[in-house]
């Protein structure tokens, strides 16, 4: 029997667009039955890249969910968190005509913005000069363009912040919303994340590091967690947004609450900039944090939706300290090889489907792990989705810069 945290969000909606599907139910879908991901393109951007391809939506269109005058005025990070807090709020049963506006917080994490849009701009200056510069530079390609995108669209008015901190952006914005409910500055927070950054730069700069998965030849097995045969991610685009709310504020309103987000930890590995510490203290101290935060014990996680990026260094690291802390027990998986790594958006969408895993009593499957690494000492979910019977789960998050992040999820 687990003792309660002293404070436990509600968490009343879902929002999701992913290279796995459009929307929280298609995602869901997706990473629970398909064997193989299927958002691989291969963008003219990247073309001669030793990383041609990366995981796209190509089936959304901005302009036709958002409307075009609406879109001139976002990047596509942008408005991929507009349709995910859309989706959110209503799936949360919120009406934003009815809301006390300045009582609704938006936390958003993103790694780089809209980078991709930066990148077009330059092009435009080098090749026809400073008069082709589109005046809306910064507005588009700045961090917290997503934040202020949703908050004009849903007129929340209350707190906003963009959270930055590489690829565990989205899970320090949960864990950020959390705490500003707690303080009691908000009733609702809309947080998580959203990145799209198809960036010919980034990309080449990311091969060069060997970060990359360079399995040109079959793009769609390329994303592999926890494999033997890993050799790199896949970069992929996507947004995942959860509402929050105090628990008093959603009894009051009879809201359906599909989780409880109990715990948050973050810390620093002040090791490298971008490699983990081989210890992983610094996760680890992240892990235990949000345990701690929690009022849980370490032997009460049944599932873990791991960071699980299908680098050899961060997998072997990341699955080494699961074992120190949670055991052999906890059913781990990564949702990133039907994904592919959405950077600073990936916690948002991890934390979301971590919490249908509470709900569905089921952990999807690590597509791609053919033969897990030997040296990483835990049980994966592997080839099929697992049934199990679970009430609490974690989601971990890395990062560049020794960014760690942690959440605890509790099933309802």
């Amino acid at each position: 029997m687990r003792s309660r945290s002293p404070f436990a969000a509600s968490v009343t909606g879902l929002g999701l667009v992913s290279a796995a599907g459009v929307g929280a139910q298609a995602t869901w879908d997706a990473v629970t039955t398909a064997v193989a991901p299927r958002g691989v393109c291969r963008p003219e951007e990247l073309r001669g890249l030793p990383c041609d391809f990366w995981y796209g939506i190509e089936a959304l269109n901005g302009e036709t969910m958002l409307g075009t005058s609406e879109c001139r005025l976002m990047d596509r990070f942008s408005q991929l968190a507009v349709i995910a807090a859309r989706e959110a709020v209503s799936d949360a049963g919120l009406d934003p005509h009815q809301w006390d506006g300045e009582r609704v917080a938006v936390v958003i994490g993103s790694a780089h913005g809209g980078l991709p849009f930066y990148d077009e701009q330059h092009r435009a200056l080098l090749e026809n000069g400073p008069r082709r510069v589109s005046p809306k530079l910064a507005p588009l390609t700045t961090v917290n363009g997503a934040v202020g995108s949703v908050c004009r669209d849903l007129q929340a008015r209350g707190p906003s912040m963009a959270v930055t901190t590489a690829c565990a952006s989205g899970t320090d914005a949960v864990g950020t919303a959390r705490r500003m409910l707690e303080a009691g500055v908000c009733d609702i927070a809309i947080a998580g994340g959203a990145e799209s950054a198809c960036s010919r730069l980034l990309l080449a700069s990311a091969c060069r590091m060997r970060a990359l998965s360079t399995r040109r030849e079959d793009p769609t097995t390329a994303c592999r967690p926890f494999d033997a045969d890993r050799d790199g991610f896949v970069v992929g685009e996507g947004a995942g947004l959860l509402v929050l709310e105090r628990p008093e504020h959603a009894s009051a309103r009879g809201a359906r609450v599909r989780a409880e987000v109990l715990g948050y930890g973050a810390s620093n590995d002040a090791f490298a900039p971008v490699a983990p510490d081989p210890e992983g203290n610094g996760i680890e101290s992240a892990l235990r944090a949000a345990l701690s935060d929690s009022g849980i014990g370490s032997g009460e996680v049944g599932h873990v939706n791991a960071h699980g990026t299908s680098t050899v260094m961060n997998d072997q690291v990341e699955g080494a300290v699961l074992h120190r802390v949670l055991g052999e027990d906890p059913l781990v998986t990564s949702t990133k090889a039907m994904t592919g790594h959405t950077l600073g958006a990936a916690g948002g969408i991890e934390a979301a489907l971590t919490v249908l895993a509470l709900q569905h009593q089921l952990v999807p499957a690590t597509v791609n792990l053919q033969s897990q690494d030997a040296g990483i000492p835990v049980d994966v979910v592997a080839k099929e989705p697992r049934a199990a019977a679970f009430d609490l789960a974690v989601k971990t998050s890395l990062g560049f810069g020794g960014h760690n992040a942690a959440l605890v999820l509790a099933r309802r």
